[in-house]
């Protein structure tokens, strides 16, 4: 009896300290998230002071783009008046102010002057610098936000989560359609890199297979006619037939003869035989 009274004992003390250690998990989680976001509203207020100063300097050189001016300021009185709302407001609110701030800083582009001013470009770079260092801060928080909203739904961490009404937290995530949006990508033609000029086109009759066919005397609109042979010498391709008068040619001499005459007859203009000789055979 005294060894189950001990067990029991146990088991309760372990399943205390599970639910303390658990609770006390929580507790620190849900601090760290608060840590986390107030180092981000550090940041924020830092570009609170920042884009004021930095439009009065745009606007000594840049007046015409009052449209521009007028909704960054609109925009950032907006942002601060959502101090006190929950971190998916803030990130609505601080995603239009960076597009609007965007949109300022590519209309100034234009202008040399405003580029070379010193005030500018050290403003310029201070609000690179807390962009950045609320990008990483962000990054810090959503993290911490993630660990505590799954151990929210884990079990059995989730049994002290519903008893001590622990509720998950929100995300701050910019919603900036120009960060979200996919690049357009254009391949050109197809089978062609683009700047390259596209292969030629095949003509009609024209042989596609790659491989390199002879022309045939009897291929239609491809066969070429040789050159065609004048007196005295050859014709060459694309010039007027010879029209000059015919080269004679000389007779076979009578005497000494090695070769053997063509085979057929005499070549044509030859003398006929004199008398007293034998006629021409086309043999010895």
């Amino acid at each position: 009896m005294l060894w189950l009274i001990i067990a029991i004992v146990a088991v309760v003390v372990i399943v205390a300290i599970m639910l303390i250690t658990s609770y006390n998990r929580f507790v620190k989680q849900r601090n760290l998230i608060q840590e986390s976001w107030r180092q981000i509203d550090v940041e924020l207020h830092r570009r609170y002071d920042l884009i004021p100063n930095l439009v009065e300097t745009v606007r000594a050189y840049a007046a015409h783009e009052r449209h521009v001016f007028e909704e960054v300021a609109r925009l950032r009185t907006q942002a601060v008046n959502t101090q006190g709302a929950n971190p998916e407001q803030r990130a609505a609110a601080e995603g239009q102010l960076s597009g609007a701030l965007r949109q300022m800083m590519i209309s100034v582009e234009q202008y040399p002057q405003l580029q070379s001013n010193q005030n500018f470009l050290g403003l310029q770079r201070e609000l690179t610098d807390t962009e950045d260092r609320i990008a990483a801060g962000r990054r810090f928080y959503n993290a911490n936000v993630g660990d505590y909203n799954t151990r929210i739904e884990a079990f059995p961490s989730n049994l002290i989560a519903n008893s001590f009404k622990f509720e998950k937290a929100g995300y701050f995530e910019v919603k900036d359609e120009s960060v979200r949006a996919v690049p357009q990508v254009s391949f050109g033609t197809i089978g062609s890199v683009a700047g390259e000029q596209a292969p030629p086109q095949m003509q009609p009759g024209a042989p596609s297979s790659g491989q390199i066919h002879p022309q045939m005397p009897g291929d239609q609109g491809n066969y070429q006619a040789p050159p065609q042979q004048i007196p005295g010498g050859y014709q060459q391709p694309g010039q007027p037939p010879y029209q000059g008068q015919p080269t004679q040619q000389q007779p076979y001499p009578q005497q000494g003869y090695q070769g053997e005459p063509p085979v057929g007859g005499p070549p044509a203009g030859s003398p006929a035989p004199q008398d007293g000789q034998p006629p021409f055979t086309g043999g010895q």
